[in-house]
């Protein structure tokens, strides 16, 4: 895979993980390219996390912020990706911790014409909180006390080469995990932002991918990616949303998606900021 990677995360009002999973981007075997933070209408005090590790970042950290007015995830990505410069993204959450060698196994992994989707394990309350009060990630593995889906805390190269073009089919994907050419992105219009609120977003995205000839590779014991506990959120708009990304004929390319902002860290709509990168040092 050759290129410039971005890893996009998506972040609202959890500095303390947002910490911990910015923290562990910064210390990969192949560290990303640049990391853009998509911050859906946080209060200053995640601004002050990212300005503080921006001074200790050893590649470029930009923060893409919009104003809050509810749930847009949808919204925030395609803005995120708009202004990354890479040729491949990443996508992860805020609340994620990313294993030492989450971005080089996406990277090769990574192919064209081809979309990667990974898994996470599961962080209990109790060692969340004490990850979230320290905001220093740590190895954690199967052993751990406090995970749940632990087997997805392996990182086994030859079994996860073995599995990914054979796992089993799926419809569902996890934006948490996943990464794509930006090429195909824009191909689809990235993401349907008739999505609000919870839920939806994903699936469809993926499904235009695929209805455009992008195939999956489906990452199991490999992009370990460890998922830091939070209460459910508000699911209120979960059936239209599911109604919605299930509809018989979708258009590929979305009508109300990426195409509104200009790329590569222009200037977005009036109420957005997107700050320039500004390397580590002084």
């Amino acid at each position: 895979m050759t290129g410039n990677v971005s890893v996009v995360v998506s972040t609202y009002n959890r500095p303390d993980a947002l910490e911990l999973c910015l923290r562990s981007l910064m210390y990969q075997s192949r560290l990303p390219d640049e990391i853009i933070v998509g911050d859906d209408g946080s209060r200053p005090d995640t601004a002050e996390v990212i300005d503080r590790l921006r001074a200790l970042a050893p590649i470029p950290l930009v923060h893409v912020w919009q104003e809050d007015r509810g749930f847009r995830l949808a919204a925030i990505r395609n803005k995120a990706v708009m202004a990354s410069s890479g040729q491949y993204i990443i996508q992860i959450d805020g609340d994620i911790i990313a294993h030492p060698r989450f971005v080089e196994d996406h990277m090769h992994f990574a192919r064209p014409g081809y979309f990667l989707r990974g898994g996470r394990a599961l962080l209990g309350p109790a060692l969340t909180a004490e990850l979230c009060r320290d905001r220093v990630p740590r190895p954690v593995h199967i052993w751990t006390p406090g995970i749940s889906k632990a087997t997805n805390t392996l990182r086994i190269p030859p079994l996860a080469r073995y599995l990914a073009p054979r796992y089993r089919p799926s419809a569902y994907v996890l934006g948490c995990n996943m990464s794509f050419h930006k090429s195909d992105f824009l191909a689809v219009n990235g993401y349907d932002e008739h999505f609000e609120g919870w839920g939806g977003e994903d699936s469809d995205f993926f499904r235009r991918l695929r209805l455009n000839g992008v195939r999956h590779l489906r990452l199991k014991f490999a992009a370990i990616a460890y998922h830091l506990y939070h209460d459910e959120a508000s699911r209120h708009n979960q059936a239209h949303n599911d109604l919605y990304s299930t509809r018989p004929h979708p258009d590929i390319y979305c009508a109300d998606g990426a195409d509104k902002y200009s790329i590569a860290g222009d200037t977005c709509p009036a109420g957005d900021h997107i700050p320039k990168a500004r390397s580590a040092g002084p």
